[in-house]
C-alpha cells in the first residue's frame, strides 16, 4: 500500500498509474517551473503593499519577500515527523517556532530583550528604490518605527515598548516598559513584523513595484482581481535539510498567487491543473473531486477563523442581554452542524481554538449558561424577547460580505431561524471593500456576519472584547474587562494565565456580544507532483511563502499524469 495514494482500495486506474509514477519519479529535490496557488484567500486581492496601513492581509501578499524576526519552524511540522500542521491562522505554540532573521536572542534583564541578527540576509537590487546591501539593524528599527508611528495602528498594540537600541549592525535591544505575553508575535511573527530596509521610506510604499525584502522571492508582476507573479531570489539566505542534505532554495523559478473570484471556477482550475495547490476546499465539494480527480492529495484541517453575527451592543436592541441571549437561542446550532456543514464543523470553536490545547475548554465542560447559548430553544427565546419589551419582535439589517459563498447561504438559513421568533432579519450583500470600510469605521449595521481569526489565545480576547478595539464589531465596552485583558498581557507565568483567559472566555460567551456559529472543517488538496509538502499553510500570522519556497515540482511527475 502506498501512503501517499488517495483510494481507500488502492486499485482503481489512476491510482494505479500514480503509483507506477510516483515510484519513477525522483526523490531528491528538482529546480525550476512555476508554482500555481489558490491560496486560503483566493477570492481577495491585496489590500494594501504599505506596512502602514495595517493591513491584515499585508503577510498573505508580503511574506515570501518580506522577513520577520522569526517564523515557524517547519522541520518540526507532521509531515517531518513533528506534533504541527502549520494551519493556524497565526498562532505559533513555544515549540514550533524559530529565528528566521533572528540569529539568537535572550533576555538581558526582564525587560530588555536583546536580538542577534543573522549575516547571510541581504537585500536584492530593486531600480528606483535601492542598490543590494546586507540587513542591518536599523533596518529592524526603521520598520517598527513605520508601523509604530502610523495613524492607522492599533489602539495600545506597542504600548509595551519603551524603545529600540541599535547596539550594531547586527544587534538590537528591545527595551519593554513592562513585560507582554505576546513579545514574540508582535514583533516577531505577527501581522506587523515585515522587515523592510530604510530606503523604502523613500518611495512609495503603496506602489507594488517598490516592494523589496530579503525573503525567497520577489514581487515581479501583480494585476489586480487575476494574479500576483513572485520570481525566485537567487541569492537567498536559507537552505532546506533533506535527508541529511542542505538544499538553497527556493526550487521554484516562480508562485504564482491565482485571484478567483467564482467557487466553480476556482475548483475547475485545481480539477484541470491549473492551480497545483488549493488550499480552502468547502466539504460539500470533496466527495465530487475525490471522484473525479482521484490523484489529489489532501489535508483537513479545522478553520482557524471565527464565524459570528456581531451584535452592536452599543445600539437597541442588541444593548440588552437578553435580546442578545434570545438571539442565540433561536438559531440550531446542531442543526446547522449536521445539516449546513454535513457534520464537518464544531459546534464551539471562538473565541478559544482546540489548537491552543490548555487554553481551550470544551462546551461540554463549560457552565450551563454558556451551554444553553449552542442549544435551540426558541420557546425560551420568545420569553426573553416579550421581557426585554420586544412581543412582536423586532427588524434588523445584517450585513454580510457578498464575496464569502458560505456566509451567502448561511445568511437566509439564518433568517429563517430568527423569523420563528419574530425577529426579522434584512439581509444586505456588500462587496469586500465597502463590507470591511463600514466596519472599520464604525458604520456598520446593528448585525454583521463575518469571520474573524482566532489569532492567539490572548489577542482573541483584546481584539473582540476590549474597548475601542477594530476588530471588535460588537463594539462592547467594559473597563473591568480591559483591565482584566491587560492583566493576562502581563502575566509571565503560563499556568495563571491560562486560567486567567479560561475564565474570561466564559465571560464573554455568557455575554453574548455575538450570535456564536460553528466552526468548520475545510479541506486544501494538491497535486503529487507538488513535493515536500503536506498541506502546511502558515509559518507566522497569515504568511505562507517560507513554505512555498521549500516546494519543488516534479516536473517528470507531472508530465507522466498528462500534464505538461
Amino acid at each position: 500500500m502506498n501512503p501517499q495514494l488517495p483510494c481507500a482500495m488502492q486499485r482503481c486506474l489512476p491510482c494505479l498509474l500514480l503509483g507506477m509514477a510516483l515510484a519513477a519519479s525522483a526523490e531528491e529535490p528538482q529546480y525550476g517551473g512555476s508554482l500555481n496557488v489558490g491560496t486560503v484567500l483566493i477570492s481577495l486581492s491585496p489590500l494594501s503593499w504599505d506596512p502602514a496601513d495595517w493591513a491584515w492581509k499585508i503577510n498573505h501578499d508580503t511574506g515570501a519577500v518580506r522577513e520577520q524576526l522569526f517564523a515557524g519552524d517547519l522541520e518540526q511540522s507532521v509531515r517531518k515527523g513533528g506534533r504541527h500542521h502549520f494551519t493556524a491562522e497565526s498562532y505559533l505554540p513555544p515549540d514550533a517556532w524559530r529565528g528566521e532573521l533572528a540569529e539568537s536572542w535572550q533576555w538581558e534583564d526582564p525587560l530588555t530583550l536583546v536580538v542577534r541578527l543573522r549575516r547571510g540576509p541581504m537585500f536584492p537590487e530593486k531600480p528606483g528604490v535601492m542598490r543590494a546591501r546586507p540587513l542591518r539593524a536599523d533596518d529592524v528599527l526603521f520598520s517598527f518605527d513605520l508601523i509604530n508611528n502610523s495613524p492607522r495602528r492599533t489602539s495600545g498594540y506597542f504600548d509595551h515598548i519603551e524603545r529600540l537600541e541599535v547596539r550594531d549592525d547586527h544587534t538590537l535591544a528591545f527595551r519593554f516598559k513592562h513585560f507582554h505575553a505576546e513579545w514574540a508575535y508582535r514583533f516577531g511573527y505577527g501581522y506587523h513584523s515585515g522587515i523592510s530596509p530604510r530606503e523604502y521610506g523613500e518611495v512609495d510604499a503603496k506602489d507594488w513595484r517598490n516592494l523589496v525584502g530579503s525573503g525567497p522571492f520577489q514581487l515581479t508582476d501583480y494585476v489586480r482581481g487575476h494574479a500576483q507573479r513572485y520570481g525566485k531570489n537567487p541569492d537567498y539566505w536559507d537552505r532546506e535539510p533533506i535527508d541529511g542534505e542542505l538544499y538553497a532554495i527556493p526550487f521554484v523559478d516562480e508562485v504564482i498567487y491565482r485571484i478567483i473570484k467564482d467557487e466553480a471556477t476556482w475548483l475547475t482550475a485545481l480539477r484541470t491543473g491549473k492551480l497545483d495547490i488549493l488550499e480552502v476546499i468547502r466539504w460539500i465539494a470533496v466527495e465530487h473531486l475525490r471522484e473525479t480527480t482521484p490523484e489529489l492529495q489532501w489535508r483537513r484541517y479545522l478553520a482557524s477563523t471565527g464565524q459570528f453575527v456581531a451584535l452592536r451592543v452599543d445600539q437597541k436592541p442588541f444593548d440588552d442581554l437578553r435580546v442578545r441571549r434570545a438571539v442565540n437561542l433561536a438559531v440550531n446550532q446542531r442543526q446547522i452542524v449536521e445539516l449546513f456543514y454535513g457534520g464537518h464543523a464544531e459546534l464551539m470553536a471562538y473565541p478559544q481554538h482546540p489548537e491552543y490545547r490548555p487554553y481551550y475548554q470544551p462546551l461540554a465542560e463549560m457552565p450551563p449558561s454558556v451551554r444553553e447559548l449552542f442549544g435551540h430553544d426558541p420557546d425560551e427565546a420568545r420569553r426573553l424577547l416579550r421581557e426585554a419589551g420586544y412581543p412582536d419582535g423586532f427588524s434588523a439589517a445584517m450585513q454580510v460580505c457578498a464575496c464569502n459563498p458560505e456566509h451567502m447561504e448561511l445568511a437566509p438559513l439564518l433568517a429563517d431561524y430568527l423569523a420563528a421568533v419574530g425577529v426579522r432579519l434584512n439581509i444586505e450583500p456588500m462587496e469586500y471593500a465597502a463590507f470591511l470600510s463600514v466596519m472599520t469605521t464604525g458604520n456598520h449595521g446593528p448585525a454583521y456576519l463575518m469571520s474573524s481569526g482566532h489569532v492567539n489565545p490572548t489577542t482573541t480576547l483584546r481584539k473582540s472584547f476590549k474597548s475601542g478595539q477594530l476588530w471588535n464589531p460588537a463594539r462592547f465596552s467594559d473597563p473591568q474587562v480591559d483591565r482584566r485583558i491587560d492583566a493576562i498581557h502581563r502575566t509571565r507565568d503560563e499556568a495563571q494565565r491560562v486560567r486567567m483567559v479560561r475564565a474570561l472566555t466564559l465571560e464573554m460567551l455568557d455575554r453574548a456580544p455575538y450570535l456564536w456559529l460553528p466552526v468548520g472543517y475545510y479541506y486544501s488538496a494538491w497535486w503529487p507532483w507538488v513535493r515536500n509538502y503536506g498541506g502546511e499553510l502558515r509559518v507566522g500570522a497569515q504568511r505562507p511563502g517560507p513554505i512555498y519556497a521549500r516546494i519543488w515540482i516534479d516536473r517528470k511527475l507531472k508530465r507522466s499524469l498528462g500534464f505538461d
